[in-house]
């Protein structure tokens, strides 16, 4: 869900600015039940997610926060590690086993990064690019409970990169748990950095959907290289979709 939260955030701030509408082909065969989805995953945002998110933010400080982000960062790169390797990208590979190596022993288990201090910032890609890199093709757009805007290639990467995680083999229950735990506290920490950006769009335009739906595909095409429109062009250069980047991963 921090994905998808990080790529909605940036691609919203950029549509939120700008009245020009969506040329590229969408796949949106299941629009009505996309809607359906769409409008429950608001009300629990609303319900439980944003004000978990409120005091999580209000309650610990910054560095707090972000420490525990980082771990949860750290545990996940192997996986990222994995597709690296599964798309042969070797120097990825290498760079990303390298900040993992630093951040897990200096950056005591992933606390801090020192890694990023010395440029071996982290490279990210998960198992839904890697069937892009093996010729799969995007598939019909899709809006999963709880984690959001997806498409049908990118769902089914979303499950194998659960199950792929090289940690998962080799943890126990309690380690699992525990990492279970911290992606749950990134992602509400996220929710808190970029709430002003993302309510401003998902409860105060005239179509939220349109604008996540927008945005989500724009950026994510513009990511694989796929962008096929001025339009998606234009609005994943925009340096505010970085935001959406962090927002969703």
């Amino acid at each position: 869900m921090k994905h998808t939260i990080l790529i909605l955030s940036a691609g919203l701030a950029l549509s939120a600015c700008s009245s020009q509408a969506p040329t590229s082909a969408v796949n949106d065969r299941h629009e009505a039940q996309n809607r359906i989805v769409y409008e429950d995953n608001v009300k629990l945002d609303r319900a439980v997610i944003k004000p978990v998110a409120v005091a999580y933010g209000t309650v610990l400080p910054d560095p707090v926060r972000k420490g525990l982000s980082n771990v949860s960062e750290t545990l996940g790169l192997p996986g990222v590690v994995v597709n690296d390797l599964l798309q042969f990208q070797l120097g990825d590979a290498l760079h990303n086993t390298a900040r993992f190596a630093l951040n897990a022993t200096l950056g005591i288990a992933g606390l801090f990064d020192p890694a990023s201090e010395i440029g071996l910032d982290e490279r990210d890609s998960d198992f839904g690019e890697t069937l892009h890199a093996w010729g799969v093709g995007e598939g019909q757009y899709l809006v999963l409970p709880v984690y959001g805007p997806s498409t049908s290639r990118d769902a089914i990467g979303l499950v194998v990169d659960i199950a792929m995680n090289p940690l998962s083999a080799v943890a126990d229950t309690k380690v699992a748990n525990a990492s279970t735990g911290l992606k749950v506290a990134s992602i509400v920490d996220t929710r808190y950095r970029y709430s002003d950006l993302y309510e401003s769009v998902i409860y105060d335009s005239a179509d939220g959907y349109t604008q996540m739906r927008l945005s989500y595909l724009g950026k994510r095409r513009f990511d694989l290289g796929t962008v096929s429109t001025q339009g998606d062009t234009e609005a994943s250069a925009n340096p505010s979709y970085d935001l959406y980047e962090d927002f969703y991963e």
